[in-house]
């Protein structure tokens, strides 16, 4: 019998399948708490989950469940086990079968850069986009300067985007300090001899020099002068900052998303910040023009993903639309956000200390921590 070949897709490739909606059939081989807790996603994927332990004695029930001419792609956490599910699935005669190269580790930390505008002042806006953990950063580009808002920790491919645009690194900014995502912005800064930015209310404990963020002191982008506007929004932390570019787009950090808004609790002070998160929602968002495009640094479900993979909406549709922000009643909104939330993000605390510099991982350390999916919502479910 002939043996059908086994290819392997990478991170990249399987997001771009995924983003343009092509039909995709994937067996997941992690155990089944794992697939419960995270998995990929799409709007044409069809997913299923056969623990390795399972197919180790033969295949038969994968066989049975694969669509006839469905390109068939194999998951498991790091690459070997769906190697070798995928090749006895190509020896059974099935044809197109792959596996995802690196395992979810690798679908975790792949960026997608999605362009969102041409700006007024001739620059350029990107989002980033980690589909396989919710995490999203923005690039502001002009007169050859660069500047980047809660970056992930995967740098290098930062880097391969700037070089590729020509363009250098002025400044690195978080919306506020992350609890879910190890933060690459320092590091950044110190490589490329940039400025690192932080609320200054979330970094009492930082071990490190960063430049304070304060209301009305703009950050300046290229010669240009394309203005980054902060507006201090205290909710999810007490330092929580949003900004607005061009006055056209609202980088609204982890207090609003598209479905969903920002959890108080991450610090262990919901009851103390679910006041600020109902003021800034209610009060100095609500005073914001309505056209603004809100770009959030999260998603949490593969629905928020529009064209290309953007995750963008406007504010006033938002008003109507978001969950979160049509409760009316203050004791109910106070008991949504403080009671019946999701799951904590995996290693929370040590990602915290690490963003604070207290502690110092590894690579391999910093990986473990952040597997899983970004839970800074409250409407996620």
């Amino acid at each position: 019998m002939t043996t059908n070949t086994v290819t392997k897709l990478s991170a990249k490739e399987v997001a771009q399948l995924v983003l343009e909606g092509k039909e995709l059939f994937i067996i997941d081989v992690r155990n089944e708490t794992d697939f419960a807790d995270w998995k990929i996603e799409g709007r044409s994927v069809e997913i299923i989950n056969i623990p390795y332990f399972d197919l180790i004695d033969g295949v038969d029930p994968a066989l049975d469940q694969i669509p006839d001419g469905k390109p068939v792609l194999v998951v498991c956490a790091k690459e070997g086990s769906s190697i070798f599910v995928a090749e006895k699935i190509a020896e059974a005669g099935r044809s197109n079968v792959s596996y995802l190269e690196g395992g979810m580790k690798s679908w975790s930390e792949y960026l997608e850069p999605v362009k969102v505008a041409d700006l007024t002042a001739g620059g350029e806006l990107y989002q980033f986009v980690r589909i396989g953990k919710g995490c999203l950063s923005y690039v502001v580009l002009s007169e050859g300067e660069a500047t980047i808002i809660d970056t992930s920790r995967m740098i290098d491919q930062y880097e391969v985007f700037l070089q590729s645009k020509g363009v250098k690194l002025v400044h690195t900014i978080d919306t506020h300090l992350h609890a879910d995502h190890i933060s690459g912005g320092r590091a950044l800064a110190e490589k490329y001899g940039s400025t690192y930015h932080l609320p200054e209310k979330d970094a009492g404990e930082v071990t490190f020099y960063y430049e304070k963020l304060e209301e009305g002191k703009d950050i300046t982008v290229g010669g240009e002068r394309i203005i980054v506007h902060p507006i201090y929004s205290p909710g999810h932390t007490i330092g929580s900052t949003s900004f607005i570019i061009d006055n056209r787009y609202l980088l609204s950090g982890d207090i609003l998303f598209i479905e969903s808004i920002g959890r108080p609790d991450l610090a262990g002070l919901a009851e103390d910040w679910v006041g600020d998160l109902r003021e800034t929602l209610y009060s100095r968002y609500k005073n914001l023009s309505e056209d603004l495009i809100v770009l959030p640094a999260h998603f949490g479900k593969i629905t928020e993903l529009g064209e290309k993979g953007l995750v963008s909406g406007r504010l006033g549709d938002l008003y109507k639309q978001n969950p979160g922000l049509n409760i009316t009643d203050e004791g109910e909104f106070r008991k949504t956000v403080t009671e019946n939330l999701p799951p904590q993000p995996n290693a929370y605390q040590e990602i915290r200390q690490t963003n604070m510099g207290k502690i110092n991982p590894n690579e391999e350390e910093q990986r473990e921590m952040e597997i899983g999916p970004n839970r800074c919502a409250v409407h996620d479910n």
